[in-house]
This record gives C-alpha cells, structure tokens and sequence, in this order.
C-alpha cells in the first residue's frame, strides 16, 4: 500500500521583497507570526482529528473482539457439530456391520427354514403315501402285542407329534424374528441417517455464519488497516508541521540576515560613492585655487568638468533566483498524467554514483525514509519573497538532516532506487509553497532550472 502524507498546505508567503531599500524587520516578524499561528492551528486541527481516529479505532477493535468472541463460539460449535457427525458417521459404520451380520443371520436361518421345511414335506409325504396320518396312528395302535407294547406305541406316538409341533413353533418363531430384527435395524438406520443430515444441514448453518463473521472480521481488519494509515499520515503530517515551523523560522532568519547584510552593503556603497565625490570636490577645488593666474572662464570649466559622483550598486539577491538541475542525467518523465495518476515532478536517470544536490539555498524540512519517496529529502526556500518546497525521492542515501541550513550545489545524497521506484533515477519536485498530498502546489521543473 501506498504510504501517503496528508501534509496540510501552509501558505507561506513572506514578502521578502524590497530588501535593496530597508530592512524589513517588521515585515518579516509579522509574517513569521502570521505562519506561526497558521501552522499552530494546523497543528491543534491535526491533533483533534488524531483524537478522533484513536477513538474510531478504539471503537473498531471493541467490536472485533465481540465478532472475535463469536467466531470463536462459532468454531466451538462447528468443532462440535463435526465430532457429532463422525459419532453418528460411526454408528452408520457400526449398523451397516450389524446389517451385514444380520444378513448373514437371516441366511443361517433361512437355511434352518428352508430343512424344516424339507423334513415337513418329506413327513407329510410319507404320511400320504401310507394312507393319511390317522391310518398310520390306527395301525400303530392295534399293531400292539400287550398293553405295555400299546402304551409305548401311544408315548412314542405323542413324542413325535410334539416333535413336529416344535418344528412348527421354532419355524414361526425364526421368520418372525428375522423380520422383527431386520425392521429394527433398518428402523436404526433411517433414524441414523436423519440424524446424520440434520447434523450436516446444521454444520452447513454454522458454516454460512462463520463465513459472515469471517466476512465482517476482515472488513473490521481492513477498517482498522485505514485507521492506522490514517493515524500514521496524521503523525507524519504533525511531524511534517513541527518541521515546517522550524524551516520557516531558519528561512525567515537567513532571508533578514542576507536583507540586513545588503542594506549594509548598500550603505557601504552609499558611503563609498558619497566619500569619492567628497575627495573629487574637494580636488577640483584644490586645482582651482593653484590655477589663480587663469580667468573666471577657465575655473567655470574646471568646475563643470569635474567627475560626477558614481552611481550605488544595486544590492545583492537574497537568494538564487532560479533553480539549478539536482543532478546530471536525461529527463526520462516530465511533469503530468503518468499511468492513470499525476507525475507531480520529472524524473532525471543515470547509472553509476550520481550524486544529487540541492537546486538552491534553503533549509532541510525533512530528511527520512518514506514508503513511497524511499530516501527523501524536502528542502524550504525563501526566493524574492516567495517560499517554495523541492522534494528529491528515491535516493540511496541521505547526507543531509532535517532542519539543516543548505546552499545551492550541497550534496543531500546519491541517486538511488528505493521506495516506490523501478530503477536507478532521481524524483525531483517543486513546490510554490508547501507540500501536500494533493500536489496542487507542484509546478514545471523546468520552467524553473537554469
């Protein structure tokens, strides 16, 4: 992510103008004063609105560890719901194995059915083939050689018939069971089932609200992401203003002393021209009174042709009035729309150790490392009265500190490709006033550079 300062744009315009005539002490002073207070009350709006993102973020990590708390709930029930499904997965494992066993159950029986039923065809059958069961009862009877052997006969009789009612009885009871057993676990199964879908639509449930809160922790997440970008432009941007209030005062100090030293050049000049028009007076005179032998004509022209007092030089600049270029190399990217965004300076490129200097006096506003600028150092300049800004980005080191006094050609680093940049090359940016994050005050470098 792109780090970005949301500098507030101070207007500093000072109204350095007319140092050849007078110090402009009070001017200066009132200026100062008027960017003093202006940068205070950016600095107090600053500080509320610091107040207000902490209590934004306050507010947004409360309500992350109440969703925090309920995705936690949410995994608990999950965990719970998925330990039910495999109990349940477990128990459909463990009745398909009765099933199966059942199966083999209900074979054995139906193998037991099936003899029972041979031995009762084979009895019947034989029953009809000798005339009907009563006629072999009536045989076996009278068949009897004394009344112990007809005794007998009758026991033996009834053991047989009990014998086949059992078989009967054990027949009926063997099928029932093999389909009382068979319902209930099919019975079991289709219970288990049911259980096992309705666990699964609830864990599908729990899963849906687990991905909302998942949704909505990360939108609080991304929130608190822009909070903190938020509060860490503010902090750069009152850090920012901190620096600007010091710049200005050592901008405003260096522009009065260079009006001061000018005035006292001026008058030194003014004392010098005043000093030989004296001496060239007073040597006209000197030859008019030796020449007292010549007419009242000849001292006329001696006096009109005496030399004219030289006029005062003009007073020095308190500053370059232009920039010169911060480092050698082509300009491969000018000023404008670049890639879908503004390019608000040029690009100069150029391999090797290329040093990067400073395109005129000033003082170091800020030197640091930036996310986007990488090395970058901005540098405050009072030019003919107006204040500019000069942003020099990118580069492999910094050699300069914040709220250092700079001359034109000091050496602030060398050309470098950090922060934001896809190769070796110089970001250089000007400013008529402050920076800000908008760029609305970037002007052409190159209406600028000598």
């Amino acid at each position: 992510m792109k780090h970005k300062i949301l500098a507030t744009a101070l207007t500093l315009t000072l109204g350095l103008s007319g140092l050849s005539t007078a110090l402009p002490q009070t001017a200066s002073a009132e200026n100062l004063d008027d960017q003093l207070n202006n940068v205070k009350e950016k600095q107090s709006s600053n500080q509320e609105e610091l107040k207000k993102k902490e209590s934004e973020l306050a507010d947004v990590k409360a309500e992350q560890e109440d969703v925090q708390a309920e995705i936690e709930q949410l995994n608990k029930e999950v965990a719970e719901t998925d330990d039910k499904i495999t109990a349940k997965e477990k128990e459909i494992k463990d009745t398909n194995a009765e099933i199966e066993q059942l199966k083999e159950d209900i074979k054995a029986l139906e193998e037991r059915i099936a003899e029972r039923d041979k031995l009762l065809k084979d009895r019947v059958r034989s029953m009809q083939q000798n005339g009907g069961g009563t006629v072999d009862y009536m045989e076996v009877l009278l068949g009897a050689t004394d009344f112990g052997d007809l005794v007998e006969r009758v026991l033996a009789l009834n053991t047989i018939a009990d014998q086949d009612k059992k078989i009967l009885e054990e027949h009926k009871a063997d099928k029932e069971a093999v389909e009382e057993k068979k319902a209930q676990v099919e019975e079991k199964l289709a219970s288990l089932e049911e259980n096992k879908a309705e666990l699964e639509d609830l864990k599908q449930e729990l899963d849906s609200k687990k991905a909302q809160k998942d949704k909505l922790m990360k939108s609080l997440e991304a929130e608190e992401g822009e909070l903190h970008n938020h509060m860490m432009d503010l902090n750069e941007t009152a850090e920012l203003l901190a620096a600007q209030e010091s710049a200005v005062k050592q901008e405003i100090k260096r522009a009065e002393e260079a009006a001061r030293k000018a005035e006292e050049e001026r008058k030194a000049a003014a004392a010098k021209a005043a000093r030989e028009k004296a001496e060239a007076e007073a040597q006209a005179k000197k030859e008019a009174a030796a020449s007292s032998s010549k007419s009242s004509s000849s001292n006329s022209s001696s006096s009109s042709n005496s030399a004219p007092a030289p006029a005062p030089k003009p007073a020095p600049s308190s500053s370059n009035a232009s920039f010169i270029k911060p480092a050698a190399g082509p300009i491969t990217s000018g000023l404008g729309q670049r890639w879908g965004t503004f390019h608000a300076g040029i690009d100069i490129a150029q391999g090797g150790q290329n040093p990067v200097v400073a395109a005129a006096d000033g003082t170091v506003l800020r030197s640091y490392h930036s996310d986007s600028y990488g090395n970058v150092v901005f540098i405050t300049h009072s030019i003919n009265g107006q204040m500019y800004t000069t942003v020099y980005a990118h580069m492999q080191n910094r050699a300069v500190s914040t709220g250092q006094s700079v001359s034109q050609g000091t050496y602030l680093g060398t050309m470098g490709n950090t922060g934001h940049s896809t190769g070796q090359h110089l970001h250089f940016e000007i400013h008529k006033g402050s920076w800000n994050s908008s760029k609305s005050n970037a002007v052409n470098p190159m209406n600028y550079i000598q």
